[in-house]
């Protein structure tokens, strides 16, 4: 953590981390050097786990506050920054996202996602800007928020930036390019006042992709402030793989018929190996007992191990539900049970997911080892059948899920599970923020 806590020698440009989560946007900064000052955020247990890492570990007084920023004024951070900060943070993205709109529509007429006030969320960020009259911005959204009510809310930010007199362009970045063992893409609006430069670079990746994956393709239509991101040279590392950033990690339930065991979150555990490449390597760098890790907590869903052990990778809920099927009947072949039995039914219902198979497909998947995670998503605080684990039968750790979004191994979560699913999945990968925070760094130095 030292070695942290050395890195911290950018002058005059503290971080304030609005709408922060549980810090991920707010690690990246910090590991590439900026000091954070404070930040806000609604959810307390985030709150909590980002003031907890991004503060009190390193010995300092300063935390993020549990406050709702709308109901909040901008003089109460005033006190606790020396000057102009830079100004980072991820307004909620629900109103965007196609999952959160289809939630919205499903609660009727009053509920779809226009109506939803965090939707605009985003002109809160903006009056925390220039009332701290921020030097830097680096705002992060859905692909989305592109288009809202016909609205494109990243270009609607950077006019009203570039008439505050900020240099800002909005871009698309795959945190698979930058070393996350993910492909998600979002949206990052990134901004330096003009009195600073003129300028303002691209993120540089640091990965590519291999030959057999295809980028999907947007069209960005009347846009004057969108700036594509850089492609991937070919002499670059290829895309950090799901074996790549789980394998050193302990056994937790190596077959369907293993015991399954409640492990809490402080509870430490003994890699299984020693670290094998780059990214386990960055990872364990600052872990303080160097053989141990915390967080390596699953669920119980003891109905789907046995259909977790027979799925391929890359399966999803169809090819799930055949499976089930088929564990289910030579169950019943060999209890000898008929259809037209009452016992049917009700075993049936102990063994097979009642899910529909028209409207649960992508609910359901298993990690491809061989390529980067497909995205976390907050939806695994309910459950964790959308990352299942490539050759265990379960769904993935908290910790496997942090790794996946590249929290590093001594980002601790002191909460619930299902708290600590929430917080990473709604998280921007550090890995990711730090690559942002390295390509505005030179202007500040």
């Amino acid at each position: 953590m030292n070695t942290l806590l050395n890195q911290v020698n950018t002058r005059n440009n503290e971080v304030v981390d609005l709408f922060s989560g549980c810090g991920g946007l707010g690690l990246g900064f910090l590991r590439a050097g900026f000091p954070i000052a404070t930040g806000i955020e609604i959810d307390n247990s985030a709150q909590l786990t980002a003031s907890y890492n991004l503060h009190w570990k390193h010995g300092k007084e300063s935390e993020h506050l549990n406050l709702d920023l709308t109901k909040s004024d901008s003089g109460i951070l005033k006190k606790l920054i020396k000057e102009s900060p830079i100004v980072i943070g991820g307004p909620p993205c629900q109103a965007y996202s196609m999952a959160g709109r289809a939630k919205l529509r499903s609660l009727g007429e009053a509920r779809v996602a226009t109506m939803d006030k965090r939707g605009y969320l985003y002109q809160d960020f903006l009056r925390y800007v220039l009332e701290l009259d921020a030097n830097a911005i680096v705002m992060e959204n859905v692909p989305e928020s592109t288009n809202f009510d016909n609205k494109n809310i990243p270009e609607i930010v950077c006019e009203q930036l570039d008439n505050a007199g900020f240099t800002v362009y909005w871009t698309l970045l795959n945190a698979a390019d930058y070393g996350v063992p993910q492909t998600r893409e979002r949206i990052f609006v990134i901004g330096v006042k003009k009195e600073i430069t003129n300028e303002l670079a691209l993120p540089i990746p640091t990965h590519r992709h291999r030959d057999s994956f295809v980028r999907k393709q947007r069209n960005f239509k009347n846009t004057r402030f969108y700036r594509p991101a850089i492609e991937p040279s070919g002499d670059l590392p290829y895309w950090v793989t799901v074996e790549e950033a789980l394998s050193d990690l302990p056994v937790l339930f190596p077959n369907p018929k293993s015991s399954y065991k409640l492990n809490k979150l402080n509870m430490a555990l003994p890699y299984k190996m020693e670290p094998q490449n780059t990214f386990q390597r960055r990872m364990r760098e600052n872990i303080i007992t160097k053989h141990l890790v915390t967080g390596h907590a699953y669920r119980k869903t003891l109905r789907d191990f046995p259909i977790f052990d027979k799925m391929q990778p890359g399966d999803n809920y169809i090819k799930a539900h055949e499976v089930a099927m088929k564990i289910f009947e030579c169950e019943c072949e060999r209890r000898k049970i008929t259809k037209d039995s009452d016992r049917y039914e009700e075993l049936k219902k102990k063994m097979v997911p009642p899910y529909s198979v028209e409207k649960f497909i992508a609910k359901w998947q298993k990690l491809d080892l061989h390529r980067p995670s497909h995205t976390l998503v907050a939806h695994l605080s309910v459950d964790t059948y959308s990352h299942i684990h490539p050759w265990e039968p379960r769904g993935i750790s908290v910790r496997e899920a942090a790794r996946l979004q590249s929290f590093p191994d001594d980002f601790l979560f002191n909460c619930t599970m299902g708290e600590a699913f929430k917080q990473i999945g709604n998280a921007v990968p550090p890995l990711l923020s730090q690559a942002i925070a390295e390509t505005i760094k030179p202007y500040f130095n």
